[in-house]
């Protein structure tokens, strides 16, 4: 996106998604990349309508929630897991790290599930 002064402006999302699916596996790298509310060409997610939409509903509050008291969550195990997403997301600096150890994390991880690559434990793949 370029301004009027020639300027190439950042993009309203733009966020790098590195899943692995289990300790020692390959790491899976998707991105994200909206502007005026719509994805653009440069997303490589399986569905980047779906994930743009779980950002709409819940980017905010999981990737900069407000402080408060602690959270109690259930003592489950969701899998090996892990997910680390970078990047931009409406001018903030985005850095946050979902797995599925527990009750909260699993939340999570399922809220933002096209955004991860799917559904949990997922490389995305079609």
């Amino acid at each position: 996106m370029t301004d009027p002064a020639g300027v190439t402006a950042p993009h309203d999302v733009d966020l790098t998604i590195r899943l692995t699916e289990a300790p020692g596996t390959p790491e899976h790298t998707f991105r994200l990349v909206a502007d005026g509310g719509v994805p653009t060409a440069a997303s490589t997610l399986p569905d980047s309508v779906a994930a743009f939409e779980a950002l709409r509903q819940h980017g905010e509050g999981i990737f900069f929630p407000v402080p408060g008291p602690p959270k109690l969550c259930t003592q489950q195990y969701g899998g090996p897991q892990v997910a680390v997403v970078t990047g931009r997301y409406l001018g903030r600096e985005v850095h946050c790290e979902f797995s599925r150890t527990d009750g909260c994390e699993i939340a999570r991880w399922r809220a933002l599930a096209p955004l991860l690559g799917g559904t949990a434990g997922s490389t995305g793949a079609s």
